[in-house]
């Protein structure tokens, strides 16, 4: 079960954790928006390759989220203002030239998608500048990174846990309740997934050579075509449950849409069960696990839009559950790949610097 930030919290606040975000991207000003609001965390740095004009506008205004609530202004080109507080702001290629080491940061955010070693990211973040905690978008799938799946495998983050925290990808954190709940109730011989996934900055407008991906179909419009394509979640999976390794794997199709993803997920279980069965099983863990808050449980015949902004990491569509001869089990899942990935960072944020950097009880607890 989670607890969050609109709970009380202890009437003596502990010092703010100061963070800086590399990456102002989707997820990067979301996780921001986010973190904006959690009495620990205090963000001081931006960098990114843009303006700082770019950033003060873009955190601002969303096309899919909505405006925020927030004033924000530029303060010249190296800071921007949220209400009455400045956030300093540069532009560096490099992390390591990022000027963290006269800013006293504790963490940082870890947010271009483009550094995903574990030699690179110490050498930029904890030796360069003595970074406490650096926690990535994406998942670090090395030894020396912790990829996370908060309400799977968050018991991991104990005393010895590594300097680089990954919250894994949005599909991994759509999948990893499902695959948590079937393999605890019904056991997983194997299993494919395919998600269904809204465009992304790494596919082009038009038809056009496309720099980000080495795939030719990202570059064919990303609003005109559905893209097969691949993705990494259903093999990232093994990396928050090990045993699982050769028994998962997986496509996207990207389609032209904004927001609103959905996963299918197909397993062969261990046992003979039914539909009705696996739709209980799915229900009673939204409700009263440590899974109350990230995954959700619908009946009505919702379509992609009614999953903006939604919080949750993954919400089960009830009426598309299916079992075939007994064992082959087929399961939707919804999920904001945006928001509610970027909720879950929030959180592995507030906890890593309640447990690492603070000394404290995190406010998110799950139980």
């Amino acid at each position: 079960m989670v607890s969050g930030l609109n709970e009380p919290i202890s009437a003596v606040a502990p010092k703010k954790t100061r963070v800086a975000v590399n990456g102002f991207g989707r997820i990067g000003r979301l996780v921001f928006r986010y973190l904006w609001e959690d009495p620990t965390i205090e963000i001081v740095h931006v960098n990114d390759v843009c303006s700082c004009e770019s950033a003060a506008y873009l955190i601002k205004y969303d096309t899919v989220h909505g405006t925020w609530s927030h004033d924000v202004e530029t303060a010249g080109e190296d800071a921007f203002t949220v209400g009455k507080s400045t956030v300093t702001f540069s532009r560096h290629a490099v992390p390591k030239d990022i000027p963290l080491s006269n800013m006293n940061i504790d963490m940082v955010l870890e947010c271009t998608g483009k550094f995903l070693k574990v030699a690179g990211l110490t050498e930029h973040y904890v030796e360069a500048h003595g970074i406490k905690r650096v926690v990535v978008s994406a998942p670090v799938k090395e030894e020396g990174a912790l990829n996370v799946v908060l309400g799977c495998n968050h018991h991991l983050l104990g005393d010895n846990a590594p300097a680089i925290i990954t919250n894994a990808s949005c599909t991994t954190n759509c999948i990893g309740p499902v695959v948590k709940v079937i393999k605890e109730s019904f056991g997983i011989v194997h299993g494919c997934i395919t998600t269904i996934h809204n465009v992304t900055g790494t596919q082009t407008l038009v038809d056009m050579p496309n720099t980000k991906k080495s795939d030719l179909r990202r570059a064919r419009s990303g609003m005109c075509n559905l893209c097969p394509t691949s993705t990494g979640s259903a093999t990232a999976i093994v990396e928050i449950y090990p045993d699982l390794k050769g028994k998962l794997n997986g496509l996207a199709v990207r389609v032209p849409l904004l927001n609103g993803s959905l996963t299918d997920c197909v397993f062969e279980v261990e046992r003979s069960t039914t539909a009705d069965e696996v739709n209980e099983a799915l229900k009673k863990s939204s409700e009263s696990t440590m899974l109350k808050g990230i995954l959700g449980y619908e009946t009505k015949p919702l379509v992609s839009t009614d999953y903006t902004n939604d919080p949750r990491s993954s919400i089960i569509d009830a009426l598309s559950t299916q079992v075939i001869d007994g064992t082959m089990v087929k399961i939707y899942a919804w999920y904001d790949n945006e928001m509610g990935y970027s909720k879950r960072m929030a959180e592995l944020v507030n906890i890593v610097a309640a447990k690492f950097i603070q000394g404290t009880e995190p406010d998110f607890k799950y139980e």
